[in-house]
């Protein structure tokens, strides 16, 4: 398990001086549902070259990962080995305990996929379209997205600015409903209203039914101080696609914050 700067713990298998992360798990999960590294590397929008020389600098470390056919009768192709599907296994163990036992509270919202750009995925849910950085998830599947208090921006509402000012394309509209109060951070609840008609059309059904999806927010004390944030304030939120993450999901499980 490795941490990033921002605090945040993050699965990784080490071997030697090769680590084996999430960008890693996405390029497995991509060969997995083509068949072909450079499909997995197109969808991925990643050269070929590089997807390769990842490979091989992967099964120097951890052994044979991916099986590659060469055309015939019955075509070419790339399928992952028995070592690549158990390392992929691992990965997805080590990275649900770390899910669960992160310090940073997440907000977690499911949806169904409805556009793929590269390694960015759109997510149609309850309360809007998202997009974040996906691991391997298809147009039309059942998915969540993992949205961390610390990735979340506060502004008085009215005043985000406009989408390309910034980076942080993310955006709702939501009313203070609490403030937990630590020595320096503040941890901030705000509630967005559900949709009222049952969600989007065709999309897994989110459990909210209308009612109101609590988001969380870390702020500093000076920042807490400087928006005025108290229960009852209208905020509005952003957060950038890059610190987000669409996985893939089962239908019917409920938006929830964690």
């Amino acid at each position: 398990m490795d941490e990033s700067p921002a605090g945040r713990a993050k699965a990784t298998l080490a071997e030697g001086d090769v680590e084996f992360d999430t960008r890693d798990a996405v390029l497995l999960r991509m060969i997995h549902r083509t068949g072909s590294v450079a499909a997995a590397a197109t969808e991925l929008g990643r050269s070929r070259a590089r997807a390769l020389s990842r490979i091989e600098a992967l099964e120097a470390a951890f052994g044979p990962l991916v099986e590659r056919r060469r055309g015939g009768s019955g075509g070419g192709g790339s399928r992952l080995t028995g070592t690549g599907r158990r390392l992929l296994d691992r990965y997805d163990r080590l990275s649900a305990a770390v899910s669960a036992t992160a310090t940073v509270p997440e907000t977690v919202l499911s949806g169904v996929v409805r556009e793929i750009d590269g390694e960015m995925a759109t997510l149609e849910t309850d309360v809007g379209r998202f997009r974040g950085l996906h691991e391997g998830v298809a147009v039309g599947d059942d998915a969540h997205i993992r949205i961390g208090a610390d990735a979340v921006t506060l502004h008085e509402s009215g005043a985000v600015p406009e989408p390309d000012a910034t980076s942080a394309r993310n955006r709702l509209e939501g009313v203070v409903a609490g403030v937990d109060s630590g020595e320096t951070v503040f941890t901030v609840r705000i509630d967005v209203p559900g949709e009222r008609d049952g969600g989007s059309d065709g999309g897994s059904d989110s459990g909210s039914d209308g009612d109101d999806i609590t988001f969380r927010a870390l702020l500093t004390k000076d920042s807490a101080r400087r928006l005025d944030v108290e229960s009852g304030c209208e905020v509005a939120l952003t957060w950038k696609a890059t610190a987000t993450r669409v996985i893939q999901g089962v239908s019917g499980n409920p938006t929830r914050s964690e």
